[in-house]
């Protein structure tokens, strides 16, 4: 598992700095207030001002901060030393304080288990497929929060991990935490997406980034995941469904909807693309 961690954390050390690139505005774009989430994790969030939050797999701290504008207390984490030192440069770029942490996400929820106690942790968009144990990640999330604490994440649905680049079902239905390794290592989807994940701005930064580190990612399905939560005590209050995602391009010829939502092409039928879960401790 170490090993496989080491790998991940040196691929994802050398993707964030071309995703920054790409995000030039976003310093700017926070301090004036802006907020970098979508609708859906703002309505599945709700008030948070006041209230503690953990933003797990912080990456470089956009979120994190936007958190912070929406009133939040807010720790990021993270196991990329570079998406961190990003996220705390852009912390006192914007004036916003947050408190960043580098580290594994699952040994992290460990050592803050039995503390104080968060009332909300959140996560979003491509975090599962990171995650070697579902169940300890999800012991580990129930551990972090306060009695009554909420825990919120949104998702890209594994249904789409079953198409190809022609919208086409070629793989089957992800489970099991089964392990893919892309030699590819983490890409450039940033700037991939255009200005569809960059707040404040798309600026061409890097261009023709190839990743020198391999990445392995590990397959489950959203039955799992709600199971997992379930069984670590938590109480499911919503889980949506949506037939589009926000910002980023994930499969080939998606259909601009507005909003900075994409959907399949014309012609190919409304799937679920996106998921949004709240749980209770």
């Amino acid at each position: 598992m170490d090993e496989f961690l080491e790998q991940n954390r040196r691929s994802w050390d050398a993707a964030v700095e071309a995703h920054a690139s790409h995000r030039r505005g976003l310093a700017a774009f926070l301090r004036g207030g802006g907020v970098a989430l979508f609708p859906e994790e703002r309505e599945l969030l709700g008030e948070l001002r006041g209230l503690r939050v953990a933003h797990l797999m912080c990456n470089a701290g956009g979120d994190t901060l936007s958190l912070v504008n929406l009133g939040a207390r807010a720790t990021g984490v993270d196991m990329s030393d570079r998406a961190i030192r990003l996220a705390r440069s852009l912390s006192r770029r914007t004036g916003l304080r947050a408190r960043f942490v580098r580290s594994e996400v699952c040994r992290w929820l460990a050592a803050v288990r039995g503390g104080e106690g968060f009332d909300v942790v959140f996560c979003s968009y491509g975090v599962v497929c990171w995650l070697e144990d579902l169940g300890l990640w999800a012991r580990g999330v129930a551990g972090a929060l306060a009695p009554g604490g909420r825990f919120v994440m949104v998702e890209f649905h594994p249904f789409s991990d079953m198409l190809d680049g022609g919208w086409r079902l070629r793989r089957p239905y992800p489970s099991g935490g089964e392990r893919v390794t892309l030699e590819e290592g983490v890409g450039d989807y940033v700037g991939e997406s255009g200005g569809g994940l960059a707040p404040g701005g798309f600026s061409p930064g890097v261009r023709g980034f190839a990743n020198p580190h391999p990445c392995h990612l590990y397959r489950w399905g959203l039955g799992e995941v709600v199971g997992a939560l379930a069984g670590a005590g938590l109480r499911v209050l919503a889980l949506r469904e949506y037939p589009y995602i926000n910002g980023e391009r994930k499969l080939p010829g998606m259909r601009e909807l507005g909003g900075g939502r994409l959907g399949p092409p014309e012609g190919v039928p409304a799937i679920p693309l996106m998921y949004g879960v709240v749980a209770r401790r």
